[in-house]
């Protein structure tokens, strides 16, 4: 059996919170975080190294509550995303920017420590087990993955909406042999009574509660990161200073790789229910959500109640 990480972008928890770190509160009836639901998942479908995405001003309550745990059941690699970290040349550009640069940035910081065929995933969001076991069994079976190929996994657009307001994702559109042949980042999706819409000013524009749609959740090969690397430098080069928010996203990478042929994307479709905290309302409904899967035996209560170590 071949070997691959996970990779957890997990540098913007809090920044929807005023500088709090809500996603590091505890879901599980043992207290429980949802990264902890992530990993365990990953190590059942048989990734064996994490590679955790964080800022240095977390680092301390980081690994206080998590790293220091999974340290002890699986190899663990610390990546840093900061704002500054970035050629000299171009430090001028973030004179007016209060964060790092985006999903791009994140994977690339991750260069010195990921040297197997990799998944990705949000900090915050729960993808469910068969996401991880389709992503690691297609990462496991293609070891001669060239940067140009890749997985991801798409979820179904109604099992990813927020109850507490809209969310982004990224509408895709596959062809008959399930390869991606677009992905547009669609900002300020919301419920409606009809079912969803992306709402623009005044307007709402109806969506398919059954499109397809990424969360972040890919699977790419060490040579991916080079691609990253110099098209953050043409990135780097082209944004304008003044913008304080333009980001490096993958989605945006993957889509642009895309459209001009250098890349081909496997989608590995997923019906489990996605979950997250996307705004501080979501928790309620997260603890909810994980008290089912319990209910319905698909965690133990404790949940590394085997692998000795304690949560809280």
């Amino acid at each position: 059996m071949g070997k691959a990480t996970l990779v957890i972008m997990a540098a913007g928890i809090g920044s929807r919170f005023g500088g709090g770190i809500k996603q590091l509160e505890a879901v599980g009836p043992s207290g429980e975080i949802i990264m902890d639901y992530s990993i365990f998942d990953a190590m059942d479908a048989g990734f064996d190294k994490v590679v955790f995405v964080i800022r240095r001003d977390l680092e301390k309550d980081f690994k206080e509550i998590i790293g220091e745990r999974i340290e002890k059941i699986i190899d663990v690699e610390y990546a840093y995303q900061e704002l500054l970290d970035i050629p000299e040349k171009y430090k001028h550009k973030a004179k007016n920017r209060k964060k790092p640069w985006g999903t791009g940035q994140a994977i690339l910081c991750c260069k010195d420590v990921v040297h197997e065929p990799f998944l990705v995933i949000n900090a915050d969001d729960y993808y469910g087990k068969s996401a991880y076991k389709k992503a690691f069994e297609y990462l496991t079976s293609h070891p001669d993955n060239s940067g140009y190929q890749g997985c991801m996994v798409g979820f179904v657009l109604g099992n990813t909406l927020s109850d507490n307001g809209g969310v982004t994702r990224g509408v895709c559109k596959v062809d008959e042999h399930r390869m991606l042949t677009e992905i547009v980042e669609t900002h300020n999706i919301v419920k409606t009574s009809e079912g969803a819409a992306v709402k623009k000013e005044d307007a709402l524009i109806p969506i398919a509660l059954d499109s397809e749609v990424s969360m972040n959740m890919w699977g790419l090969s060490p040579e991916f990161i080079d691609i990253l690397e110099e098209g953050f430098d043409v990135y780097l080069d082209n944004i304008d200073e003044e913008d304080p928010k333009g980001e490096y996203l993958l989605p945006t990478i993957i889509g642009d790789l895309l459209e001009k042929g250098k890349m081909s994307v496997k989608v590995l479709n997923s019906t489990d229910e996605w979950f997250g905290v996307t705004y501080k309302e979501d928790k309620d409904s997260v603890v909810n959500a994980i008290r089912g899967l319990i209910a319905d035996g698909i965690y133990e209560e404790k949940l590394f109640k085997n692998k000795s170590i304690c949560v809280r």
